[in-house]
């Protein structure tokens, strides 16, 4: 049975490795890197290179940024006093798609989950608790999944929030338990921000 060649094997290899992409996946898209033109994925190549060298993570809130603090957290326009805990930076866009949200974000870069060996200290929560006490937070909305990781994690920053005396609520969900962000439309997620409740 002929075989790809080693070039091509290395390179269907690396589109393999990336989250959702499946042997077949990763063979078309290493032949439509082969019958690209070469300026094409020079353009391509450099864009990757140019997302390694100049994003990196806000200094203040874990979102993505190009400069040590990102858009939101330099944007005076923004509710200082309230913080929106999510997992993921691609989260945060669910939210500013919604267009109702005008206050802050904490990206924690994951979540508590025991089986994976991922515990609170290998997550951004110091950086949350150290942020509530010096910028005088008034209200942190947790906005996990709702899977179990999710609410682990929701519970954990509720019972370590405490003793901060300030207002901690949860989005409401009207979406099926154990459902991730990724799936959620802007209207179900704005009905969620207003149902937010105290935890």
């Amino acid at each position: 049975m002929a075989a790809y060649t080693k070039s091509m094997q290395e390179l269907i290899g690396h589109f393999k490795d990336m989250p959702g992409i499946g042997a077949k996946t990763a063979e078309r898209l290493a032949f439509f890197v082969l019958k690209s033109s070469n300026e094409e994925m020079a353009r391509f190549s450099s864009s990757i290179i140019r997302v390694k060298e100049s994003v990196k993570f806000c200094k203040k809130c874990g979102n993505l940024s190009e400069a040590e603090f990102c858009n939101i957290c330099n944007d005076p326009r923004r509710d200082k006093t309230v913080v929106c805990v999510i997992e993921e930076p691609k989260d945060l866009i669910l939210f500013e798609k919604s267009g109702q949200y005008r206050g802050t974000y904490h990206v924690l870069l994951g979540v508590i989950s025991p089986l994976d060996g991922i515990g609170p200290e290998d997550l951004r929560i110091k950086e949350l608790f150290k942020r509530v006490k010096e910028d005088k937070i008034k209200e942190v909305i947790i906005a996990t999944d709702s899977n179990a990781e999710g609410e682990t994690t929701a519970l954990y920053l509720s019972k370590e929030l405490k003793p901060f005396k300030i207002k901690v609520s949860r989005i409401a969900y009207g979406i099926p338990v154990g459902e991730n962000m990724d799936y959620i439309d802007q209207a179900t997620l704005i009905r969620a921000l207003q149902g937010r409740h105290s935890m």
